[in-house]
């Protein structure tokens, strides 16, 4: 993000209407609101809500759609992380100075979260686990996480293909957010925010990414067809994280890193980076 494009977003914000208008449509997602919604819960005249909407939409913070005879306001996430990876692009510079080779000292700390913490950031933290060849140190938490701990057949699955289970457990964000949790480097979010799942924010962070993924917890389907899906769920993961762990994080300027991870969530991109990579 250029200095001018940051400085209007954040001109635009500097108004506690305008500031009270993104944080409803980032709390509303990717389903967004409609303009008489906004003023409905904000208590702003419509004609002034206009007014706001469209100084909003002309600095690229938010995005209109049509659905039916409806325009639906809808949050640019991207656009809203790009502009705090430019506040942030410096903190952590100087305690993560990149060798000749691009290495650093210390290990990245990193975080994955989901809701239940039983699933996918298990599957993602053992992973990393194995594959960070002692660059990283992986975690994972969650939102509301389940007291029955990781799913069984999670950690069936990751004990057949050679991972160590020893560790995983199911566990609250909490955990990492006091004064002697480890510092974060990086989180990355696994929950369907599609369907309104939220995730908590952690301050001081190189970058965060949001890469959303089917809830086990949620498919109904025959053994087979969740055994396929389990697979799937670990493959897809695996290969993400293989370009993670290859890219020159000590090296990348903050809004560069925050772009290539969010590449991420998309399969295709994914696919091409493999296909590239080969």
């Amino acid at each position: 993000m250029e200095s001018l494009q940051a400085s209007s977003a954040f001109a635009a914000l500097g108004q506690a209407t305008r500031l009270d208008i993104v944080g409803a449509l980032a709390a509303a997602g990717a389903e967004g609101l409609t303009a008489g919604e906004i003023a409905h819960r904000l208590a702003i005249p419509p004609s002034t809500l206009s007014f706001h909407l469209r100084a909003l939409d002309q600095v690229g913070l938010i995005d209109v759609r049509r659905q039916g005879r409806s325009l639906i306001h809808v949050a640019r996430a991207g656009a809203l992380r790009e502009l705090a990876a430019y506040l942030t692009r410096d903190v952590g510079r100087g305690d993560a100075q990149a060798g000749a080779d691009g290495s650093r000292a210390t290990p990245f700390n990193v975080l994955f979260l989901c809701t239940r913490n039983s699933a996918r950031s298990i599957i993602a933290e053992a992973l990393l686990a194995r594959i960070g060849d002692g660059r990283f140190v992986a975690h994972s938490a969650g939102t509301e996480p389940a007291p029955e701990g990781p799913m069984p057949e999670i950690l069936a699955q990751l004990r057949a293909l050679g991972h160590d289970v020893s560790r995983l457990r199911s566990k609250h964000w909490t955990e990492f957010s006091g004064p002697d949790a480890p510092r974060m480097d990086f989180v990355v979010t696994l929950c369907d925010v599609v369907s309104g799942q939220s995730c908590p924010d952690f301050a001081g962070l190189r970058a965060t990414a949001a890469w959303p993924l089917p809830d086990p917890a949620k498919f109904s389907g025959s053994a087979a067809e969740r055994a396929t899906l389990l697979n799937e769920l670990h493959a897809g993961l695996r290969r993400r994280l293989e370009i993670f762990v290859s890219l020159p994080l000590a090296t990348l300027d903050a809004m560069s890193l925050a772009r290539r991870l969010d590449e991420l969530a998309d399969p295709h991109a994914v696919a091409r980076h493999m296909e590239k990579g080969r």
